[in-house]
Parts: C-alpha cells; structure tokens; sequence
C-alpha cells in the first residue's frame, strides 16, 4: 500500500481521508471501528475540512461596494445642486448655498472618490459641521433637510455593512488554511496506513487492509491522471 501523501491535491486529500472513514464507519470492520488512530483522523479531519472548505473572503466586498456607490451618489447630488444654486445670484438665498457647498469643498471637492476609510472619517466630520444648528437652518432654508437624511443614512449602511466586512473577515482568518494543517492529517493516515500493513496478515485485518488498498489506489491514480 504505497502512496506519497503530499503529492495529493488539497481536494484529493480530502476525498481520501472522508473515503477511509467511511469504510471504517461502516460497520463492517469491528477491529478498526474503536481504534485510537482512527478517532485522531476524525478529529484532525474536522479541522481539515473546516479549512478546506472556508471562503477566502466574507463575500461581502459587493455589497459594501454598493452601498459606498449609493453614498458617493447622494454625495454628488447635493454638491451639484449646491453648486448650481450659489451661481444664481438672483435668487434670495444663494449665499446660504453657498456657505453650505465652502463646508463641502473644505472636507475634499473629491470625497467621494478617496478610499472607504478616509471618505467615512471626512463624511462624519462633514455630517458633524452641517448637523451644527446655524448650518442645519441653512438646510432647512434650501429645504434640503430630507436629502440630509437621505446621505446620513446611506452613510449609516456603508458603516454597518464595512465593520460586517471586517468582522466576517477576521473570523475567516482565525481559520488556519488546509495547507497548513495538513500535514498532521498526512502523518495520522500514514501511521494507520502502516499499521493496516503490518496487520493485513491476521483474517480479521485482511479484508480492511483489501477494502483500504483500493481506495489508496484510486486516489494515487486521481493524482497521475
């Protein structure tokens, strides 16, 4: 029963491994069903698996990605409207408008194309200064009080869906990689791959050690092909 376990594929490993204590599992090989090695493999397999088969990443990106645009959108409207409006000096108000688009320029005319974490911290200074009850009477005079609203909550949603992000990211790291990991399982199935060996002699042994054979064979031959 010759195999060189490291050359299998992260997958093959796997399939191997699930394979063998399927077999064992299976009620028909009472020598093996309690055996230490075997409980180890399980465990370790476990652990293999969970790596194995995690995300790299949350799946998140797009969403967050999403609500950035949403944000940068009502950001950019505003500003628009801000800007157009101080030019019409005809109109009674213009100067209100444009206090509020001085404040806008003073965080970045660029705000919303800086990376997700400077355009948040800029956005709540923004929010901050605008939130000031002389700069949220000038909102109100332009009736713009709900379009305020609008881009508080749209940068509400980018922040909880960021700090979602993150958390389900840092959780995928504590996961140590299949790679890392698997050398422990490749020993625990090597010791028990010997000791099927050194036991195929005795009857009770003989057919596991066939009925194991065949797996170890279709999983060197998965890594040839």
């Amino acid at each position: 029963m010759k195999i060189t376990l490291s050359e299998l594929t992260t997958k093959d490993l796997a399939t191997l491994t699930q394979r063998i204590i399927n077999t064992a599992d299976s009620g028909k090989y009472p020598v093996i069903a309690d055996h230490p090695v075997l409980a180890e493999i399980k465990a370790e397999y476990l652990n293999y698996d969970k790596a194995y088969s995690k995300a790299a990443f949350s799946g998140k990106g797009k969403l967050v990605a999403a609500a950035d645009l949403d944000r940068d959108v009502a950001l950019r409207n505003l500003k628009k409207f801000l800007d157009g409006y101080r030019d019409m000096r005809l109109l009674p108000n213009y100067k209100v408008a444009s206090d509020l688009y001085n404040i806008f320029s003073h965080y970045g005319d660029s705000l919303d194309k800086m990376s997700y974490s400077s355009q948040t911290a800029q956005l709540k200074k923004l929010i901050e200064e605008l939130d000031a009850p002389a700069n949220q009477q000038k909102i109100m005079t332009l009736f713009l009080t709900s379009t305020m609203d609008d881009l508080k909550a749209k940068q509400v949603v980018f922040e909880q869906l960021f700090a979602e992000q993150a958390a389900a990211n840092a959780e995928l790291r504590t996961v140590k990689s299949a790679s890392a990991i698997r050398k422990a399982l490749e020993n625990l199935l090597k010791s028990f791959l010997n000791l099927l060996t050194a036991m195929k002699s005795l009857p009770e042994w003989n057919i596991l050690y066939a009925q194991m054979d065949e797996l170890v064979q279709a999983a060197r031959n998965s890594h040839i092909n």
